[in-house]
């Protein structure tokens, strides 16, 4: 596409969280140190809350490659699952070896006895559930009592909650409360400042092995912040399509104009901002050149 016209290994905006991409943000960096903070002091419940895009899961699997040797980790990404369906993803996760058609019982214990065997080697267990704003309030109890398992010194399962603000809510639910009470370690991700989302940028296009001046103007980059708020998974699918509009004119820059266009035609761009987008001349008939610009690089 037009990473050989910038000068890229590869396209640096993409949407699929990965680590090698991750930006210490002062948000981000924070949010990371507490969670490893906590993990490491063995506390039972960890919760991480952010609006949709900002980031969640690229942090979840930050942090899962920093923990080190001395844990084990346990992913769960789509935990909109019945108790018993979640025991089992969670046994799956562990290497758990079970016998066909197990009940409650000897799931329950099986887990249990893989998590003494891991704590007598030193090791601790991190379950990372990712979206659990959709947890179902009765498999939050079920993970709820797989806390009580503990030995003199400490628990043999720790649990980091991933979610939208939504799941503030849940563990409002009275149903749940020692649940809520068990959070010991909570952070709020939010948006990104200006600053940040031009350091953002830049370390993005240096990770995909840009070498040049400047890529996006000073006019972009605020242009870009206007329509994404900060949100990273907006910046990257604007900065993307900005990069393929500057590119399909045979610039080496990516001014505002490629920005404000690219903005037109990215759903979860603010209504207020899109208004204010459509003052400008040069976004007539944005969505029709971005659509013919995609569809010149699919052929």
């Amino acid at each position: 596409m037009y990473a050989a016209h910038f000068g890229l290994r590869e396209l640096p905006f993409g949407i699929t969280p990965d680590t090698s991409y991750f930006f210490g943000s002062p948000r981000s960096q924070e949010a990371l140190n507490t969670l490893l903070v906590a993990a490491r002091t063995g506390e039972g419940f960890i919760k991480i809350t952010g609006e949709v895009g900002t980031g969640k899961t690229l942090l979840c699997r930050k942090f899962m490659a920093s923990l080190g040797e001395g844990f084990v980790t346990a992913y769960i990404p789509n935990p909109y699952l019945e108790p018993r369906t979640l025991m089992l993803a969670l046994a799956e996760e562990l290497e758990v070896p079970l016998e066909r058609e197990v009940d409650q019982h000897r799931l329950l214990k099986a887990i249990t006895h893989r998590l003494l065997t891991l704590a007598r080697a030193g090791k601790r267990v991190v379950l990372c559930l990712d979206e659990a704003q959709a947890i179902p309030v009765e498999s939050l109890e079920a993970i709820r009592l797989l806390t009580n398992l503990e030995t003199e010194k400490r628990k043999l399962l720790q649990i980091v909650l991933f979610g939208q603000p939504e799941l503030n809510q849940k563990l409002e639910l009275e149903s749940i409360r020692q649940l809520a009470q068990r959070i010991t370690f909570h952070y709020h991700l939010g948006p990104m400042s200006r600053d940040d989302l031009d350091f953002y940028v830049a370390h993005r296009l240096r990770v995909a092995g840009y070498t040049g001046a400047r890529l996006f103007t000073g006019a972009a980059i605020r242009q870009l912040y206007k329509a994404s708020g900060g949100v990273p998974r907006l910046v990257n699918i604007m900065a993307h399509k900005a990069m393929m509009l500057s590119f399909g004119q045979g610039r080496q820059q990516v001014a505002s104009a490629h920005v404000t266009t690219a903005a037109r035609d990215t759903i979860g761009v603010r209504r207020d901002i899109l208004a204010w987008l459509a003052g400008g001349a040069a976004v007539a008939g944005a969505s029709a050149g971005v659509a013919w610009m995609l569809g010149m690089f699919a052929r």
